[in-house]
């Protein structure tokens, strides 16, 4: 006899897309005037780490939007769906930043990254000792009068 609290089928996953996740993604589709006629999809196989399951399965999906030409190949998953459904949230997002003209939240993120590794200037690097001699010399005077 199993558990009350045991589920049904332990190795089966729950389908992460939602119906409304769905729903929401066919207005923002429509929205942008993105039709499924628009879109070219493939299932390729993938590549990267994985072994025989990844070179027999072909769980990446490859989307073109004819009309704009944009292509987008997602292979985050090892669902097939998960990924059709990751491919054309990602295509909506790129059309969102080619329409809008600013920068996604992605390309964002990779700016900022870069800006934070980025080496400092020569003057920089000149400014940041000279106010740390100067935060020694005040610190020098704290100091109590040595006694002999």
């Amino acid at each position: 006899m199993t558990p009350t609290w045991a589920h049904p089928h332990p190795t089966r996953v729950q389908n992460p897309i939602t119906s409304e996740k769905i729903r929401a993604l066919n207005a923002r589709m429509a929205a942008l005037g993105i039709t499924e006629n628009d879109l070219l999809e493939k299932f390729v196989r993938g590549s990267g780490s994985g072994g025989q399951k990844i070179n027999k399965t072909s769980s990446c999906v490859f989307l073109k939007h004819l009309p704009s030409g944009l292509c987008i190949k997602c292979q985050i998953d090892r669902s097939r769906e998960l990924n059709r459904f990751l491919a054309k949230r990602e295509l909506c997002e790129q059309l969102e930043t080619l329409r809008d003209g600013k920068a996604s939240a992605k390309t964002q993120a990779i700016e900022k990254i870069r800006r934070q590794k980025r080496r400092r200037s020569q003057r920089s690097k000149q400014r940041s000792t000279a106010d740390k001699r100067l935060l020694s010399t005040k610190k020098l005077l704290r100091r109590p009068p040595a006694g002999d």
